[in-house]
């Protein structure tokens, strides 16, 4: 076993920033070649290769791939991360927007899967790693919608998992907890306090910090190589203990 990618074929989407990037550079660092879909991909450093694609738009999905897959020469680990957020309860949003968010978060895995799975079908170590949330296993206050998204994105990890272990393509995902991501970034800035925000945010995670985007990378790529060959149907927990631990109030 060895984690050693280099010969290995990899598409990421939503490859452009945040998790995306930080998968994708490390994927690079690890000797495989990167194919990187995304809304903006244009200032992507080489050795990354960047395609336009909207997950929300089957076709610009399909034809991405396509182009991907040629330059490539075939693919062998796909990783789903293209994502949106919301924030809110069940009151707050309307109907378009949870329209949208599902049609990105939910139905992006599928149209990109879709396209993807002939070419990994191909291939002798074919993966598909998610990107799921810790909002998809414990329930987060006004993340009703994009816990929704989440949870529906865990179920078809394990539904994909089951349908395509026999075609050799192995199927996960991660669950983060709060990661410092550019998406976050932006929600701590429109808080009327973003600075006690960031700390509360930080102190719900048992490790009393945000995720890294490099900490929930290094899982991604575990998951999609080799050395998790015996790994399928399983979700991956990057979230400094949120989702399963609970610690007695720190003694003062």
């Amino acid at each position: 076993m060895t984690t050693d990618l280099t010969g290995l074929r990899a598409l990421v989407t939503g490859g452009a920033s945040g998790i995306g990037l930080a998968t994708a550079r490390l994927l690079g660092e690890r000797g495989a070649e990167v194919a990187v879909l995304d809304l903006a991909p244009d200032g992507l450093a080489a050795p990354l290769r960047g395609w336009r694609a909207d997950v929300a738009d089957d076709a610009s999905v399909r034809r991405a791939v396509g182009l991907a897959c040629a330059e490539l020469g075939g693919l062998d680990i796909l990783v789903n991360n293209a994502g949106i957020g919301a924030a809110g309860t069940v009151e707050d949003n309307g109907d378009e927007l949870w329209h949208r968010v599902l049609d990105v978060n939910v139905l992006g895995i599928v149209r990109t899967t879709r396209a993807a799975l002939p070419h990994l079908r191909r291939s002798a170590d074919a993966s598909i790693v998610n990107t799921c949330s810790v909002a998809a296993t414990a329930g987060l206050p006004q993340r009703a919608l994009y816990s929704a998204s989440k949870g529906a994105v865990l179920s078809l990890t394990l539904a994909m998992a089951a349908d395509h272990v026999r075609e050799g393509v192995r199927v996960n995902c991660v669950n983060p907890g709060t990661v410092d991501t550019p998406w976050v970034g932006r929600l701590l800035d429109a808080a009327d306090d973003p600075a006690g925000e960031r700390a509360a945010l930080s102190a719900r995670q048992p490790t009393g910090r945000l995720v890294t985007a490099e900490e929930v990378a290094a899982a991604i790529v575990y998951l999609a190589s080799p050395a998790a060959s015996s790994v399928t149907g399983t979700a991956l927990a990057v979230d400094g203990g949120m989702a399963g631990l609970r610690l007695r109030p720190a003694a003062r």
